[in-house]
């Protein structure tokens, strides 16, 4: 599971430049861009972030690619936070509903173990991933690293 703790956390963004409609929530950055929750890191070429009246943000990324990485609440044997990162080339992050979906050369590593396709939608609550082909010529490609690495247990993502 994503770091629970950063969901508490104020959304930081920073870009070359940056455009606000107060009237629709809506905001636009581009050139540069980085955005940051708690462990979250996201760099992109230009991000929309949208606030609903509820106060959930939906964060679209856009680049070639799109990276993020964050820190999971699960820990590996040493006493460390899990870490899982990717790349897209579009990346929407929708806080209401807990859910990353990423599409465009769509890649993801948590800890060794890998998942990539054109399409990936990631729960970020639950961990739960589904991963799609574009149907043509990129096929879902999925790596599992064994239970034990070097002689040591490992937990499994």
């Amino acid at each position: 599971m994503a770091a629970e703790a950063d969901r508490l956390q104020p959304v930081e963004i920073e870009s070359d430049s940056a455009s606000f409609a107060k009237s629709n929530r809506h905001t636009e950055f581009s050139g540069s861009v980085t955005v940051t929750q708690g462990s979250l890191k996201i760099s992109a070429d230009k991000v929309v972030a949208e606030r609903h009246d509820d106060g959930n943000q939906l964060i679209t990324a856009t680049g070639k690619p799109v990276r993020f990485q964050q820190n999971l609440d699960d820990l590996k044997e040493d006493g460390t936070p899990q870490l899982i990162k990717g790349h897209a080339n579009k990346v929407t992050f929708d806080h209401a509903k807990n859910s990353v979906v990423m599409s465009g050369n769509a890649f993801i590593d948590r800890e060794g173990d890998t998942v990539s396709g054109a399409t990936i939608h990631y729960n970020t609550k639950t961990s739960v991933y589904s991963v799609n082909s574009d149907g043509k010529k990129r096929r879902v490609s999925v790596v599992l690293q064994p239970t034990t690495v070097n002689g040591g247990s490992r937990k499994n993502p």
